[in-house]
């Protein structure tokens, strides 16, 4: 980073952050590390650790203020309700509390910049007010869109609240120095809530895992996974957005046939009951807790296919972050997702999978049949991956991206 932000306070404000090593919290991390390590005094204004689960991680529960020291990095944590289970009320009081532990009680600093990551509505206002109190530029990443988001997911309720968290979101955007997309189906929606084409940018998020290093026969074995079966792994939150009853029922499917077929949910979210009492006659499918840092990579790379799904309904409010971690691995890509939307562009974009229709198990197990009796067009995908992940996601690149924004938003003086 250039000198201009050497010894000068930068506060990211963000609900998610390290010790989560899914979603948004792994990026927001090395954001904030990234800065301090170029010397600016960084400082984060986020929530206690309880993604991807839905529960606040043990050693945070029941504090109400934490600060702490993490990579260089001061975080300043507050405390918020978790919902274990989503609907639109329960967001948004998630949101409140949020909003209101955040600007009653904020960091004592006087920031030269404040970077803000949405989908966190709350975030989005918090950081617009601390920026406006200080005088200085805001640059908001959008991450998720919330109002769409609300209007797709499928959330109870989310229809009545889509308008409302639209608006919010909107005037959020409206009044930020910079915005970042992380992908370019997002731009037409962000324009649209009367955001200047000329201060909206993508950003694309980055691969931030290493690739995998360990022997794949032995990371099978330690899982159970026999060398005559194709395993199917899906990683990740489990929401509503995901729509993963469709590897539910492509498991019972598989489980009708003679050639095995494993499918494989790992992670943790609020339909992961849900989901395990509808999987409880198929033994073709099984659950596995999230894995460590270490040895998430290791454990993508011992399946034989990694999916990504969508609702149908999904169509430019999210791009699944799991994607970046899904092409370091080497393995090919099943992505059953709406045909329009930022996800299945971005999977054909780099090459390294299919894209085949939503909500369909049949299409879904074929394709993981297909794939099994060709395994030369499966490493063709999976070796395009890692090529697709030097070109464009390396983490280098994406930081400077939101460094970048950084400077251009001071440069405006916004």
């Amino acid at each position: 980073m250039e000198d201009s932000f050497a010894g000068r306070c930068v506060l990211v404000v963000s609900t998610n952050y390290a010790p989560e090593h899914t979603g948004i919290g792994p990026y927001s991390t090395q954001i904030a590390e990234h800065l301090a390590a170029s010397g600016a005094d960084t400082h984060v204004l986020a929530g206690m650790p309880h993604y991807p689960a839905w529960r606040v991680a043990d050693g945070y529960r029941g504090r109400w203020r934490v600060r702490e020291r993490r990579g260089g990095v001061t975080v300043h944590r507050r405390r918020h309700t978790v919902p274990p289970h989503q609907t639109a009320l329960r967001r948004a009081l998630f949101e409140a509390s949020i909003l209101a532990h955040g600007a009653l009680t904020p960091p004592r600093i006087r920031p030269d910049v404040v970077l803000t990551q949405m989908p966190s509505l709350a975030g989005g206002v918090l950081g617009g007010r601390l920026a406006r109190q200080a005088g200085v530029p805001h640059v908001v990443v959008v991450q998720d869109l919330m109002g769409a988001a609300a209007e797709q997911s499928g959330i109870q309720g989310g229809g009545r609240a889509a308008a409302l968290a639209g608006a919010v979101e909107a005037r959020v955007l409206r009044q930020a120095a910079v915005v970042g997309v992380v992908h370019e189906s997002f731009v037409d929606r962000v324009t649209a809530m009367g955001v200047p084409r000329t201060r909206v940018h993508v950003v694309p998020n980055w691969t931030h895992v290493r690739g995998p290093s360990g022997d794949r026969d032995r990371t099978r074995a330690r899982l159970g996974w026999s060398a005559g079966e194709t395993v199917v792994l899906h990683a990740g939150n489990m929401g509503l957005k995901q729509g993963l009853e469709v590897l539910v029922e492509a498991a019972r499917l598989a489980g009708q046939e003679a050639a095995p077929v494993r499918f494989v949910l790992m992670g943790d979210g609020n339909q992961r009951a849900h989901l395990e009492r509808l999987a409880a006659d198929v033994p073709a499918l099984s659950f596995l807790p999230p894995a460590d840092t270490e040895d998430f990579p290791e454990v993508l790379a011992a399946a034989d296919v990694l999916a990504v799904t969508q609702k149908a309904s999904v169509l430019d409010m999210s791009l699944p972050s799991k994607l970046t971690s899904y092409f370091m691995t080497g393995r090919p890509v099943i992505a059953s997702v709406a045909a329009e939307g930022g996800t299945a562009q971005e999977v054909l974009r780099s090459g390294a999978g299919t894209v085949l229709a939503p909500e369909d198990p049949k299409a879904l197990l074929a394709e993981v049949r297909a794939l099994a009796d060709d395994p030369g067009r499966a490493a063709q995908l999976g070796e395009r991956g890692p090529q697709y992940v030097e070109q464009r996601l390396s983490s280098r690149a994406g930081l400077e991206r939101i460094t970048e924004l950084l400077r251009i938003a001071r440069a405006a003086g916004r």
